[in-house]
Protein backbone atom coordinates (compact mmCIF):
# COMPACT_ATOMS: atom_id res chain seq x y z
CA UNK A 1 0.00 0.00 0.00
CA UNK A 2 1.56 3.53 -1.20
CA UNK A 3 1.96 5.90 1.67
CA UNK A 4 -0.86 8.82 -0.34
CA UNK A 5 -3.35 5.13 0.30
CA UNK A 6 -2.70 5.26 3.87
CA UNK A 7 -2.89 8.92 4.69
CA UNK A 8 -6.16 8.63 2.83
CA UNK A 9 -7.13 5.63 4.75
CA UNK A 10 -6.55 7.26 8.05
CA UNK A 11 -8.42 10.95 7.06
CA UNK A 12 -11.53 8.33 5.94
CA UNK A 13 -11.67 6.86 9.49
CA UNK A 14 -11.09 10.05 11.02
CA UNK A 15 -14.61 11.51 9.06
CA UNK A 16 -16.18 7.68 9.71
CA UNK A 17 -15.47 8.76 13.38
CA UNK A 18 -16.63 12.12 13.18
CA UNK A 19 -19.87 11.36 11.36
CA UNK A 20 -20.56 8.42 14.37
CA UNK A 21 -20.34 11.19 16.78
CA UNK A 22 -22.45 13.13 15.21
CA UNK A 23 -24.80 10.85 14.48
CA UNK A 24 -25.14 9.36 17.78
CA UNK A 25 -24.13 11.87 19.88
CA UNK A 26 -24.57 14.85 18.07
CA UNK A 27 -20.95 15.98 18.90
CA UNK A 28 -18.47 17.80 16.06
CA UNK A 29 -15.28 16.28 17.03
CA UNK A 30 -13.32 18.28 14.07
CA UNK A 31 -15.46 21.58 15.06
CA UNK A 32 -14.71 20.98 18.49
CA UNK A 33 -11.18 21.32 18.34
CA UNK A 34 -10.46 23.47 15.74
CA UNK A 35 -13.45 25.79 15.63
CA UNK A 36 -16.94 25.97 13.82
CA UNK A 37 -16.34 26.09 10.07
CA UNK A 38 -12.87 28.03 10.97
CA UNK A 39 -10.44 27.46 8.05
CA UNK A 40 -8.59 24.79 9.76
CA UNK A 41 -11.82 22.60 10.38
CA UNK A 42 -12.94 23.68 6.42
CA UNK A 43 -9.62 22.17 5.60
CA UNK A 44 -9.93 18.97 7.43
CA UNK A 45 -13.49 18.53 5.88
CA UNK A 46 -12.03 19.02 2.61
CA UNK A 47 -9.14 16.74 3.08
CA UNK A 48 -11.97 13.66 4.50
CA UNK A 49 -14.12 14.53 1.78
CA UNK A 50 -11.08 14.20 -0.72
CA UNK A 51 -9.57 10.89 0.96
CA UNK A 52 -13.14 9.65 -0.05
CA UNK A 53 -12.84 9.83 -3.48
CA UNK A 54 -9.67 8.52 -3.29
CA UNK A 55 -11.26 5.62 -1.26
CA UNK A 56 -13.18 4.75 -4.22
CA UNK A 57 -9.97 4.01 -6.21
CA UNK A 58 -9.10 1.49 -3.19
CA UNK A 59 -11.95 -0.60 -3.37
CA UNK A 60 -10.92 -1.51 -7.21
CA UNK A 61 -6.66 -1.76 -6.86
CA UNK A 62 -5.19 -5.57 -6.12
Amino acid sequence: MKIIDKIALVLIIIGAINWGLIGFFKFDLVATIFGEMSIVSRIVYALVGISGLWGIKLLFDD
